[in-house]
């Protein structure tokens, strides 16, 4: 602990690194997919032939983050170019979670795809395996943790320490 009474780099760290080697189980994370993904929203031809417009555009080297902002009629991705971040298999419908199987390569782009939304285009970004979240992923989470543990156990130490000689008087507390 530093002279304003924080602790230093070296202890939070020292808590954080065995934290994350004692509680591995609690880093670990599932398979999880990055994709990106253009939805046309209703269930008809013309939604459908839509979606396969602008399939031929991104077959034309067509950038997907721009079609995706310009079309895409998903409230929450289109504006970010249809980015969806990464998650773990099951989390979609089941026939986009299909239809990104089928994907192999970062920036292959699936044909239209029907679920309850609508039409989608999907295109995946990066696979990454189940394991184990790096500890620079988690460092500041754990540094937040250690600076609260240890300042609590230094006021309990400190308050401990206080009620050490204390006497219980009967007399006084009535």
């Amino acid at each position: 602990v530093d002279a304003a009474g924080e602790p230093d780099e070296a202890a939070l760290d020292a808590y954080a690194r065995n934290k994350y080697q004692a509680e591995a189980k609690s880093f670990e994370v599932p398979s999880q997919t990055h994709a990106r993904h253009i939805l046309i929203t209703g269930e008809g031809e013309e939604s459908k032939a839509q979606a396969e417009k602008l399939l031929g555009e991104i077959k034309n080297g067509a950038d997907f983050e721009a079609l995706a902002k310009e079309h895409s009629q998903d409230p929450g991705s289109g504006k970010k170019g249809g980015d969806l971040g990464f998650f773990a298999e099951g989390r979609m419908v089941p026939e986009f979670d299909a239809a990104l199987k089928e994907l192999n390569k970062p920036g292959e782009v699936s044909a239209p795809v029907k679920t309850q939304f609508g039409w989608h285009l999907i295109q995946l970004v990066e696979r990454r395996p189940a394991g184990k979240r790096p500890y620079e992923e988690v460092r500041e989470e754990l540094h937040r943790e250690a600076r609260t543990r240890i300042l609590t156990d230094k006021r309990v130490a400190k308050s401990s320490a206080l009620l050490e000689g204390a006497e219980y008087k009967e007399d006084a507390i009535k």
